[in-house]
């Protein structure tokens, strides 16, 4: 079992303390740099799921923060915030090992991001309003916002932190209870973050965390009736289930931000920044190990400049060194898991079968340390209609396709079942916005790839997710109640 240079805490966090999941259940959470034993963690039941359920249900009845005043939410939350911030060393040491994740990129990005969205939301508290509706004098109708309840959050292990962050920060904001199944792959920073609150003030029971597997724990949080919505980041398949989890249960609310097949086009007109050009989008296919939903694993190069481009992608490839995780010198650490690296693998040798040509990297390295490893890939002369053209491969695995006209772009960034987000590269300002238009997309990025901040809005188009959006004001819609109080005035007095 690696050594943690921290006391790692492993049990559930129930009701504002740490315990032992029904009949000690564990599982075991393995080391992606090692594919060795990191710890065991506590595997939540569909007991242990109710009874966090119905911790959060008290708290948010009784109004210890459903109906603290704004402001002294706002107070705590920021107080959060900076005990996240003294202790990001730690919760980005935790994602690293747990999730293979570069430490450079927990530390310098997610971390920074996490203490940045609590506190942007916490200053949101007190500046969203309600309305009053244009009414005649003998009526007011008020259309105010009231917290919805219990909030179940399913997240994903490529950015423990990060996604956990976006969604507990306006669900508290909104005074709100969570109850948070982090992904088995990676829960560790959950769990700390969860302790950290209640240290900041949250009152016991408002942030109840319930690791365990996904068919068990996260099937009874989906299924559970006195959960009001379900906000679920992960796999479009995954996501399916929560849909009918909700039918079958109380038709509680559910949120979805799934799968990414995301296009990155790049016009002739910019031909004189192709090696900027090729470093961002080296950035956005490999980031993270291409474990991210809006990873740019599909680059669309007009015609003209297609072989330029291909040489200095390759180029800028070469500076994403592979290595340990905990190192600040790695860039692109292990995927997640052994399944993981075989469907990457399988996905580049089939690639080679349907006729594409492997132009960098393709192989695994590093297996002397029993880690996931796989060097960057560049795949050139990809059918559109392939798989690796048409599946999310979730590995550093990126697919160069060449087109002729605006309107071939167009289509081919269209043609996908997948709507989360695209890139497009243009000099030409009609042609950034005719084609920003015309793609189906949540976010469209314009000369540089990038997802907004959280100033804006995050949500897919098609199978990529509906229901809500992550970051921005509009996040507290999602969380909130929308409700009509419609008053008769007697004006005869």
């Amino acid at each position: 079992m690696m050594s943690i240079p921290y006391a790692v805490r492993t049990q559930a966090f129930i009701g504002g303390k740490f315990v032992k999941a029904e009949n000690d259940a564990v599982f075991e959470n393995l080391n992606p740099a090692s594919g060795q034993l990191l710890n065991v963690v506590s595997s939540c039941s569909e007991h242990d799921v109710d009874v966090a359920v119905k911790s959060a249900r008290k708290a948010f009845e009784t109004g210890v923060w459903s109906k603290l005043d704004p402001r002294e939410r706002k107070k705590i939350l920021r107080k959060f915030s900076d005990l996240i911030e003294a202790n990001g060393n730690e919760i980005a040491y935790l994602d690293s090992v747990d999730a293979g994740k570069p430490i450079s990129d927990c530390q310098n990005i997610d971390i920074p991001d996490v203490v940045n969205n609590i506190r942007w939301y916490a200053e949101s508290i007190d500046k969203v309003f309600g309305k009053i509706s244009p009414t005649g004098q003998d009526k007011l109708g008020l259309v105010v916002r009231e917290p919805v309840g219990v909030v179940g959050l399913v997240l994903p292990w490529n950015f423990p932190a990060g996604t956990l962050s976006w969604k507990i920060a306006p669900a508290l904001a909104a005074g709100n209870s969570i109850v948070v199944k982090p992904a088995e792959l990676a829960p560790l920073s959950t769990l700390r973050i969860a302790e950290l609150a209640f240290d900041a003030g949250i009152p016991a029971g408002v942030f109840n965390v319930v690791p365990g597997l996904g068919h068990v724990a996260g099937k009874a949080l989906g299924l559970h009736p006195d959960v009001d919505i379900i906000s679920f980041t992960g796999s479009t398949e995954v996501g399916r289930h929560f849909l009918r989890y909700a039918a079958e249960s109380n038709l509680k609310k559910v949120v979805l931000e799934c799968g990414g097949k995301s296009p990155q086009i790049v016009m002739a007109d910019s031909a004189d920044r192709l090696e900027s050009i090729a470093e961002n989008l080296a950035g956005a296919a490999f980031w993270n190990m291409g474990q991210n939903c809006t990873c740019g694993s599909r680059i669309l190069v007009q015609s003209s400049i297609k072989d330029q481009f291909v040489e200095r992608l390759k180029k800028a490839a070469k500076s994403w060194s592979v290595g340990e995780p905990t190192n600040p010198e790695t860039r692109l650490g292990p995927l997640i898991e052994a399944s993981a690296l075989k469907r990457v693998l399988s996905a580049i040798d089939e690639a080679r079968k349907d006729g594409a040509r492997v132009v960098a990297g393709g192989n695994q390295v590093m297996q002397e340390t029993g880690g996931w490893f796989v060097e960057p890939t560049i795949v050139d002369n990809v059918s559109p209609t392939s798989a690796l053209a048409q599946n999310e491969v979730f590995g550093p695995v990126v697919a160069i396709i060449s087109f002729d006209t605006e309107e071939d772009a167009i289509r081919l960034a269209n043609d996908s079942m997948y709507g989360l987000a695209a890139t497009l590269f243009t000099t030409n300002l009609d042609v950034a916005i005719r084609v920003s238009r015309r793609i189906q997309a949540g976010t469209v990025a314009v000369n540089g790839y990038g997802e907004g901040d959280i100033t804006t809005p995050f949500g897919g188009y098609k199978t990529s997710g509906f229901g809500g959006y992550d970051k921005g004001i509009e996040a507290f819609d999602q969380y909130t109640q929308l409700k009509t109080i419609y008053i008769s005035l007697d004006l005869t007095r």
